[in-house]
């Protein structure tokens, strides 16, 4: 008795996993990603960050942004190789927070390197390679965010797709302006590369049906 009670139970709480693991999984992205970045203002604010806080904000956003853009890509290959088609609907989530650290990395350029010196941001975007690059992947994350909104998506209809296919040369772009702005070790930034590069590689035949 005791054992069918238990199988009982087991049965109960896996048919509500299943029902509710969507949900559970689009909360634990929203933990795990906003909570780092909840931290890092707070222990910037607090003088926590050690000797360079300014590089270690503008690091940890854009290498975030990038990281979970990555996550994104990699959503679509694990769903289809394991069946777990369930998986797919956590991508937007993931494109859109990517985007809210890489604004966060764009605003701390902003306020701390360049002190909201228009000119000056300008000046940079033109003078420095990796800062142009950098800007057109942030033009392409943001044109994703804005027609992730359902009517939009609706309204564009296979436009949609199209335009969102633009994901591939984001991050492309974001694995050069990575590589172009270290400055002496570049082991991180080629890793990087090389996953983004991976990555395409499994899309290969979708990137070739987008380029005819």
């Amino acid at each position: 008795m005791q054992t069918s009670a238990t199988s009982l139970s087991k049965g109960s709480f896996k048919a509500l996993f299943l029902r509710y693991r969507v949900m559970l999984l689009k909360i634990t992205i929203h933990l795990l990603a906003f909570l780092p970045l909840f931290t890092l203002y707070f222990l910037a604010f607090t003088e926590q960050l050690g000797a360079d806080p300014v590089e270690e904000v503008i690091h940890f956003t854009g290498i975030g942004a990038f990281n979970l853009l990555l996550i994104s890509l990699l959503i679509t290959p694990v769903a289809k190789k394991y069946r777990q088609g369930y998986l797919v609907q956590t991508r937007r989530l993931l494109g859109l927070y990517s985007f809210t650290y890489a604004v966060f990395h764009l605003l701390n350029f902003l306020a701390f390197e360049v002190q909201f010196d228009l000119n000056l941001f300008f000046d940079e975007i033109i003078d420095r390679p990796y800062i142009t690059v950098g800007m057109v992947a942030l033009i392409i994350l943001f044109s994703l965010a804005l027609t992730s909104i359902t009517a939009l998506r609706r309204k564009m209809g296979k436009n949609w797709q199209k335009l969102h296919n633009g994901v591939y040369l984001a991050v492309l772009l974001i694995a050069l302006h990575f590589f172009w702005s270290v400055k002496s070790d570049i082991v991180e930034p080629m890793i990087y590369f090389t996953m983004a590069i991976f990555l395409l590689i499994l899309r290969k035949d979708k990137i070739k049906r987008w380029f005819k």
